[in-house]
């Protein structure tokens, strides 16, 4: 999927759209996806000014993003119908190596349980073959 695609499953925008491509999905089952890491990111100005490191919440924002993504592509849905997948909660957060300007994370999400609404996904942030994020993900869905 390209950023238009990805722009009909989620309702973010500049600077908050966090997926800059998809690059494998699979309904049901498995995302991979890429976040370019720019300097022009608006957070790299405080974060920090004399050497910037992409905060991990946003790390963990754009694993959410593409796996509110693959809630949609399995039921079928997007934002145009209503709905959108919430940020509902994390666990077992780990960070495991710094996220630069230059970096290209690639993203994976696999569904690890959908029940009543509530999608649980196991995720990881790659930055080459170095692993730099994993946890597993929460989103609500519900009506935007």
């Amino acid at each position: 999927m390209q950023i238009e695609d990805i722009k009909q499953y989620l309702p973010h925008r500049y600077p908050f759209l966090m997926v800059d491509r998809v690059t494998e999905v699979r309904a049901g089952e498995y995302i991979a996806g890429i976040k370019n890491v720019s300097v022009n990111e608006h957070y790299f100005e405080g974060h920090f000014p004399t050497k910037p490191i992409m905060p991990g919440v946003m790390i963990v924002e754009s694993m959410a993003q593409l796996s509110g993504v693959l809630g949609f592509v399995t039921v079928g849905r997007s934002p145009a119908d209503g709905f959108t997948h919430y940020f509902a909660g994390c666990n077992k957060v780990r960070f495991k190596r710094q996220v630069v300007p230059g970096d290209q994370l690639s993203l994976e999400a696999t569904l690890v349980a959908d029940k009543h609404n509530i999608w649980k996904f196991d995720c990881k942030a790659w930055v080459g073959d170095q692993l730099a994020c994993a946890g597993e993900i929460t989103t609500a869905e519900g009506p935007i």
